[in-house]
Formats: C-alpha cells, structure tokens, sequence
C-alpha cells in the first residue's frame, strides 16, 4: 500500500513539474527579448541576413580563381575509316586503302584554371552584394521594430483585458449587492418596482458586458502568445501592471527628440533602394568596357584498344596550356545606350522617391508625437474623470438609498462610472502604444 501511495505522489508531482515546464512568465521586456529570438517574422528576417552573406560571398568568388576537373573516356563501337590513295600501299593508281587512325579507346585526364583579370559588372557586382546585405540589415531592424512595437501593444491588451475583467467584476458584486438590498426594501413596501428593475437593467447589461470580456481576453492571449512566436494555447502569465506601466512610459522627453529623419530605418530602407538604382546604372555603363580572362589547362591523355587505363604500365602523354581572352564590345545597335538610359531615368526616380519618403516620414514623427502627446494629456484628464465618476457614483448611490435619488438617477451615475473606468484603462493603453509608435518611427530603441 506504501508503494502504491508512494507512487502516486510521484506521478502527481511529475505532472505538476511538467505544468510548470509549459508555464511563460514574462515582464513586458522580457517578453520583447523572447520575440526578438522566437517570433517568425524575426527568425526569417535572420536567415534573410544569412542568405545575404552568402550571397556577397558568392559575388567575391566570382572573380577568384576558378578550378575545373575533367575525365573524358571514349570507345568507338564502329572507328571511323579514312582512303588513301592505293599507290602508297603499292597499289594500282586510282584505287583507295581504307584504313583506321588512332585506338579503339582513348581516356583524357585535365584540369582548367581559370582567372577574371578585369570586368567592370565584377567590380559593381562586389558593391550591390554590400548593398543587398545592408538592405537585409536593414530589413531585420525594421521587422524587429516591428516584433516590439507588437509585443508591446499584446501586452497592453492583455493587461487592459485582464484589467477590465476585475473591475466589471467589482462592478457587478457591487451592483448585485444593491439590487438585494433594494429587492428587500421593495417587498417591505418601501420602494418602488421600478427601482428594482432599473438596477436589474444595468446588471443584466454588465453580465453581457462580462461574457465579452471573458472572450477578449481569451483572444489577446493568443494574439500575444502569437507574436511572441509562440503555440496559440500556450499558458503565459504576466508580471508587469498596466498602472506602472504607463506611469513608466510618459516621457517628455521623447516629445522633444531631434527629427533626425535620417536616422529612421524607412529613410535608410529607401536610401537603399536609390543606392541599388546606382549601381544599376554603373552596371549598365561597364557594359561598354572590355572584359579580360585567363585560363591555364593540363592534362593527360591515354590510348588503347583495350581498357587497361586502370593498368600501372598505361602509357600517359600530357598536354598543358596557357590563353588569355580579351572580349571588346563594338557595336550592339544602341541596345547598350538605351538600357543606360533606362537606368539613369530610374536614378532619379528614386531620388524623387527619397524626397517623397523624407516628407512623409517628418509627417509622420510630428503624427506621432503629437498623438503621443495626446494620450499622455488623455491619460490625467480621464484619471481625474474617474475620481471624480466615482465620486458622484457615491452619492448618489447614498441618496438613493436615503430616498432623496431616484433609480434613474443612480442608474444614470453608474454607467457614467463604467464609461470613465473604460475609457481610464483605454488611456493608459494608448500611453504604452502611443509611445511605442513613435519609437518605433524615430529608431530610437536600445535593445
């Protein structure tokens, strides 16, 4: 029996262990350090870096030395016949000898170097591959801006649902306490029935109000877990609170930020993309430029009828040689001049662009500064609004029951209440995105 209980405890203690193993636990940063390693989109903008190295690798070694080997074997099944005139075998004039050259079989061993000495579409070939990395360095930057700013606002309406939750659920214990006491003052003959079904209203409309909110919150976990590169039902618990958490994201000082535009990761993106329409043009222009090669070639050539190439005592003759290529265009029927052409229109088509994305995006920092700045004034003024919902809810609450207000009255100030606990938990969410907007479009993030 000891056993059996012994062995019970165990597997129970084994699955509360394997419970606890499939628990996440995060901070608001902790979490945004997981999803920089973990989420999708992050993980592929890595490899997009990755592939971007080998890719400029692959660009470099275009114009390194390049070794080929080769081993070429035939066997004529049929050996061709040439004639030769009959009166070198000591024939008749006029009479052919048909005759065979060469082996049955014949085996060719080689090796070939070869070395690009000059191209110009090398030289700018080795510059886009630095670009192309930088546009992939770039682009990780920006999908890890945008994992953060993801994280931050999953979190936030994690918090604003977990939130919202305990105070629809202070809410309605507060009201049901109402409605009982004003129920039994209602069945002494002390208060009208109107007064019961006023409160039963507002109580039925905070129950639907609770369903909602229990599915929201069942959906911002997911949507959380989702951009932590999470599974969907994973069980992550929360330690921050929304309360510190605004009061740690009001910063003024973010509103006085330089608008360094060129500091963003869209003005970089795009200064890129004029950099790749450049170097499109250079390529164009080497176009006209000759191009010169090198090769070196060796090897060994054997012979037989029969297939002894295996053989220690097969007969080998080697063969090596040296050439270089000099490749001139001359002539390409304005096909080369219109594609230069093409390239330079596109040049300052990008430079037009750089300028469009510069306006907008200054556009966009003064946007988003003065949203910021919003939320943080919305923030005080819906704080004092509640204090001062809460109030007027009191009183009322105490003249009503006193005889002096009316059901309606009472009515009327709860759901004043519950619009300016809302909108109080709305503003400190807004605090968190709002400035996590603007950071994100300033590139001022220290990871």
């Amino acid at each position: 029996m000891k056993h059996i209980t012994l062995i019970i405890i165990c597997f129970l203690f084994s699955i509360m262990s394997l419970g606890q193993e499939n628990n996440y636990t995060f901070s608001l940063q902790e979490a945004i350090d997981f999803a920089l390693e973990n989420n999708r989109a992050a993980k592929n903008a890595i490899r997009d870096v990755e592939i971007a190295e080998k890719e400029k690798w692959g660009a470099t070694a275009t114009g390194l030395p390049q070794i080929n080997g080769n081993v070429d074997y035939q066997n004529w099944i049929k050996q061709q016949v040439s004639l030769l005139p009959g009166e070198i075998a000591g024939g008749a004039p006029g009479t052919f000898v048909p005759v065979t050259f060469g082996t049955k079989q014949s085996m060719n061993l080689g090796a070939t170097l070869n070395q690009l000495l000059f191209d110009g579409s090398y030289l700018v070939g080795l510059q886009a591959a630095k670009v192309y990395l930088l546009i992939s360095e770039n682009s990780k930057t920006k999908t890890d801006l945008e994992v953060r700013k993801a994280v931050i606002n999953a979190y936030g309406n994690v918090l604003l649902a977990e939130k919202s939750l305990d105070i629809v659920n202070n809410n309605i214990s507060v009201l049901q306490k109402n409605l009982d006491e004003t129920t039994k003052i209602y069945e002494n003959g002390l208060e009208e029935e109107e007064s019961v079904e006023q409160l039963q209203i507002t109580l039925s409309s905070l129950k639907s109000y609770l369903n909602n909110n229990i599915r929201l919150k069942d959906l911002a976990y997911k949507m959380f877990n989702i951009s932590l590169g999470l599974d969907l039902n994973t069980n992550t618990i929360l330690t921050d609170d929304l309360e510190t958490l605004t009061l740690q994201n009001i910063s003024l000082d973010l509103l006085s930020t330089e608008e360094n535009v060129e500091n963003t990761i869209d003005y970089r993106i795009a200064a890129n993309y004029m950099e790749t329409t450049e170097l499109q043009l250079k390529l164009e222009k080497s176009t006209f430029l000759p191009s010169l090669n090198a090769f070196v070639s060796a090897g060994y050539n054997g012979f037989s009828d029969k297939f002894t190439f295996t053989n220690t005592n097969q007969e080998w003759f080697g063969q090596a040689q040296f050439g270089v290529g000099l490749s001139v265009p001359i002539f390409s029927s304005g096909m080369r001049s219109a594609a230069t052409q093409r390239a330079q229109i596109n040049v300052e088509k990008a430079k037009e662009e750089l300028t469009q994305t510069e306006q907008e995006l200054r556009f966009q920092i003064a946007n988003a500064k003065s949203d910021y700045q919003f939320a943080i004034e919305e923030y005080t003024n819906k704080k004092e609004n509640l204090d001062l919902a809460e109030r007027i809810e009191s009183k009322n609450e105490t003249k009503f029951f006193e005889g002096i207000a009316t059901s309606f009255d009472l009515r009327q100030a709860q759901t004043q209440l519950y619009t300016a606990q809302q909108e109080y938990l709305q503003a400190m969410f807004n605090v968190i995105a709002k400035k996590a907007e603007l950071e994100t479009i300033l590139n001022t993030v220290n990871y």
